[in-house]
Formats: structure tokens, sequence, C-alpha cells
């Protein structure tokens, strides 16, 4: 068990990991269920998988401590993250009659936490919410840290706000059910930390990175953990990312949110696998650059091709060019008024964020590699 603080100012929460956490809410989360009854459910947002996997045990621990459950149950997948959905989940909250001191239970991916925490945002103007994340990637990521979006048309999370959890709950166990392509889609965002700010971590999952995704319960929990560690210092010291330092956690996204783009934010390329061919587009284009070792480019891309991530652009099957996919940066959410941030790599471990790139430079490198 791992109980690890995000230490904001006044608004401080704690992530929990441990396992069969799934069967204990009621313990866990007893200060977020006060006002809940048989006859006052608890809101509880699912997707259909998590609901199929999860919902009757939830219905039957709640049950065995006088609560129940009322379900709002969504597609998986970012057709989730819309307008509508995002209208119809406010509508069901307000009919549920939630108050500004309830809680809503978000049990699922990032696609759920992030839908349900911003519907959290702006109802009543700010109503409590619990992450109980069942996908690695979500645990290591999205649960935590207060970002929450909906897509449009224009591009991926333009439309959101920072609202924070009060607490998430971590239950590794639930990680048996995640396919053996979500795993390894999770896994990413774990290496991500490594690569960041953190070399021991990073010599640690080239060690031990099969251990993790073959779900070994002291593996699995020491990566979950130190992800999170790592998260939690971040966001306390730069919530709003108005400094660069919560940049940091971007490390892969600005190249991968334009290949998710480029593939229609379909499953031909799931979110951390996008992560992770960015993560290797920026090692190899700070070596271009001159600031990173060509043999510390070439560990980082094997460190994703051995966990089975993408690793080569080319393989892809990508039928654009490079100016393509730097057209879909531009509309970036990161993009500042007259500049690109990118974040390139010193040294593994060692992240940075560039202002200088020359995006014509950026299409060119993209060529090269989509070229193969």
């Amino acid at each position: 068990m791992a109980v690890i603080p995000v230490a904001l100012a006044g608004r401080a929460y704690e992530v929990v990991i441990e396992e069969g956490l799934l069967d204990r809410i009621v313990e866990a989360a007893a200060l977020f269920l006060k006002g809940y009854g048989l006859q006052r459910p608890v809101p509880f947002v699912a997707d259909t998988n998590t609901q199929r996997l999860f919902a009757a045990r939830v219905d039957a621990h709640l049950a065995a401590h006088g609560l129940a459950a009322e379900w709002f149950v969504v597609e998986p997948g970012e057709d989730a993250k819309t307008w509508g959905v995002l209208e119809r989940l406010c509508d069901w909250l307000l009919a549920l009659g939630v108050t500004r001191s309830d809680h809503v239970f978000a049990l699922g991916g990032g696609v759920v936490g992030d839908l349900v925490g911003f519907a959290c945002s702006i109802t009543k103007r700010g109503v409590g919410f619990v992450q109980l994340p069942t996908t690695l990637l979500a645990q290591v990521d999205s649960s935590v840290g207060g970002k929450t979006a909906i897509n449009t048309r224009a591009g991926k999370n333009l439309i959101g706000a920072f609202h924070q959890p009060s607490q998430v709950l971590i239950d590794p166990l639930v990680l048996a059910t995640l396919p053996p392509r979500e795993m390894r889609a999770g896994y990413a965002e774990v290496l991500k930390y490594g690569l960041l700010g953190d070399t021991a971590f990073f010599v640690w999952l080239e060690a031990n990175g099969e251990k993790v995704l073959a779900r070994e319960p002291q593996a699995l929990e020491h990566a979950i953990a130190t992800s999170i560690a790592m998260k939690a210092a971040i966001v306390a010291a730069d919530e709003r990312e108005t400094l660069d330092q919560r940049a940091l956690l971007n490390l892969g996204h600005t190249f991968g949110h334009a290949l998710e783009a480029e593939t229609g934010f379909s499953d031909r390329l799931l979110h951390g696998e996008a992560v992770a061919l960015g993560m290797v587009l920026a090692a190899k284009y700070s070596a271009r650059r001159g600031e990173l070792a060509d043999t510390d480019a070439a560990r980082a891309a094997a460190a994703i091709a051995a966990a089975g991530l993408p690793s080569r652009l080319a393989d892809l099957g990508l039928t654009c060019d490079g100016a393509v996919l730097v057209d879909h940066m531009r509309h970036d959410k990161k993009a500042e008024a007259t500049t690109l941030p990118f974040l390139l790599l010193r040294a593994l471990g060692e992240a940075y964020v560039a202002r200088d790139v020359d995006l014509a430079d950026i299409a060119a490198f993209l060529d090269e590699e989509l070229s193969g």
C-alpha cells in the first residue's frame, strides 16, 4: 500500500494505491460519501466496459453498507468526450440533485475521468469528484493533477478546466482485466517519467519493464507509485502550467497529438502509443540539434520498442508529409502567441522546454522519419 499526497495549497488530496481497494470504497472514501443512502444514491460514471466488469462488485459493496449507486454510462473511447455527452451528464447530475458538497465517482480510464472532472467543474460552479482509474494510463497520468476536458472539431482537450479531484483510489488488481495493448499504452506514460526527470527510474524500467507489463505486484506498485509521486511534486509546484515545470509532463505529446490527429483520434493509434512514438521523435530531434547523444536517443527508442510500443514513424504507414503534421501541431493547446514549445532532452532524465524550434526544420525532420 502507498499513500501519496498531492500538496496543493488549501486543496491537498491523497492518492491511495492498494490491492483490493475497489472492494473497500466505502471505507476508503468515507469522507466523500456523507449524505448518501438508499434513498439518495451515489452517482457513478463509467463506460460500458468498466460497468460490465465492475458495477456488480461496486453495487454489492455499497449495498452491504446501506448505500446504492446510480450509474451514468457512456460508450468507450474519445467519442464520449463531446458537448452532447457533457450536456447529458450535467443534466443527469442536476436531476439527481447533486450539491456542491457532494462527490461524483469516476470509474474508468482517462476519458471517463476527463469527462466527469469537467462536468463537475461547471455543475453548480464546482462539485467534488473521486477518481477510480481502471487503466494504467489513467492511474499514472490523467487521474492526478486536475486537468479535465472534452474534445471539439478543432482538436483534442481544447475545452476544459483545472478541477482537482478530492481523492484518487487506485486498485492495481483491476489491471488484470486490461488488454495487453492498453497496458502497453499506459506503460508509455510510466517511461515518460523516467525520461523527463529520473534517470534512476528509467534504468530501473529498462531492467524491470517486463515485470511491470506482466503485472507482477511489487514491480507494478513501484512503477505506479514512483510515477504518481513525480507527477504530484510537479503539479504542486506548477498546478496550472504557468511555469515550465508542469510542461515537462508533455514530453512526447506535441509530436504525439499530431499523430493522433492525423490518424483521426482512433484505435489506429492509442494515446499512449502516440506519446511513446512522440518521445522517440523528441529524443531523435534532440540528437539532431546536438543536445542529446545519439546513443541516448537510441537507448530511449530501444526501451520503447522493447515494451512493444511504436518506435518508428515510417511503420505507421501515414500518407501525409511533415508539413501536414506540423500544421496539426499549430492547433495544439500548448501553442503560445508567437511560438510552439517543444519538450526536448539534454540527457536521459533531463527534459526541458525549447522555444527556439524552427517548424520548417521539424517538417523536414518528420519527412526523413516518414520515409524511414
